[in-house]
């Protein structure tokens, strides 16, 4: 890790508040057109539109040389990723925005799960209780027979695991590629898995809903900017604590613009989700290693 990307934490957090309020935004989007364009239309159409933001990255698709075994691995992390987002742009229709947010936030868990089955990430006791902790957090946010685990929930718990497979497959990849190439090929990729899931229950949209999926595609090319720019300026451990004020922001975007109640048991869970995050990170930090488990928005990639 550089001195320069160690010497700007004021910075890193800034651009991490930022992004956190960008992609808050585009839940708030989302949630506000509703549940009468299917779910996987509604991910298909969000990335179709937001193609156009990838016409810079032309050059560098072109000038890159991928083998097989590359071209394979993009589509299975394109694979991986459409049914993540199909199950997220369900669940945001249907349960508050606080708990997608807060569910959300597993997914680096099970990258550092995945990262110990199958890329031979060791499991140290400290590592290991702090995946319990966040787990303990899931829970808490669930409640499972204390309240109803709707059918939103239940995608939000797939929507995580698909996105760590998502990041896992996205860190090889970035070993031979650079970002620009990685993000491109997984909207290409995306946006061409998700077209037939769209055709199969398609519903014209209207100009509003056109304008508002626009909107989203925008805000989430400008948080995934941001936060290169936050990755840059500090490392993990001082931006992955700062994510937790997504879930703040998310609170009261559901409270002012959508009349949902605040859940105290959602922010605790929550809240233990990101503190086991950022103690993983700060742990990966000490021992000076390179990062298996990756800032809560990075996985959303």
């Amino acid at each position: 890790m550089s001195s320069e990307a160690t010497s700007q934490p004021l910075k890193g957090v800034f651009w991490m508040v930022v992004t956190g309020l960008l992609f808050v935004g585009v839940t708030a989007l989302v949630k506000s057109m509703g549940t009468r364009i299917p779910a996987a239309e509604a991910a298909f159409l969000r990335y179709f539109l937001g193609l156009v933001f990838l016409i810079p990255m032309i050059g560098p698709l072109r000038s890159s040389q991928m083998d097989r075994t590359s071209l394979g691995l993009f589509v299975a992390r394109g694979f991986v990723h459409t049914f993540g987002v199909a199950a997220w742009f369900y669940a945001m229709a249907r349960i508050p925005i606080a708990d997608v947010t807060a569910m959300n936030y597993m997914a680096p868990i099970y990258v550092t799960i995945g990262a110990a089955l199958f890329l031979g990430e060791k499991l140290a006791f400290r590592r290991m209780a702090a995946i319990g902790v966040a787990l303990i957090g899931a829970m808490i946010i669930l409640r499972p027979g204390f309240r109803e685990v709707g059918p939103g929930h239940i995608a939000m718990l797939f929507t995580a695991i698909s996105f760590g497979g998502s990041y896992l497959l996205a860190k090889k990849l970035s070993d031979r590629y650079s970002a620009a190439i990685v993000v491109a090929m997984l909207s290409i990729v995306v946006t061409i898995g998700l077209a037939p899931l769209a055709a199969m229950n398609w519903v014209t949209p209207n100009g509003f809903e056109l304008l508002v999926l626009f909107g989203v595609a925008a805000l989430a090319t400008g948080g995934h900017y941001t936060m290169t720019l936050a990755f840059r300026a500090a490392p993990l451990a001082v931006t992955q604590p700062v994510t937790f004020l997504q879930l703040v922001w998310a609170v009261l975007v559901g409270l002012v613009f959508f009349g949902e109640s605040v859940d105290p048991y959602v922010i605790l869970g929550g809240l233990l989700i990101v503190a086991a995050i950022s103690f993983i990170s700060w742990r990966e930090m000490i021992l000076k290693r390179r990062a298996i488990t990756p800032d809560v928005v990075a996985t959303k990639t």
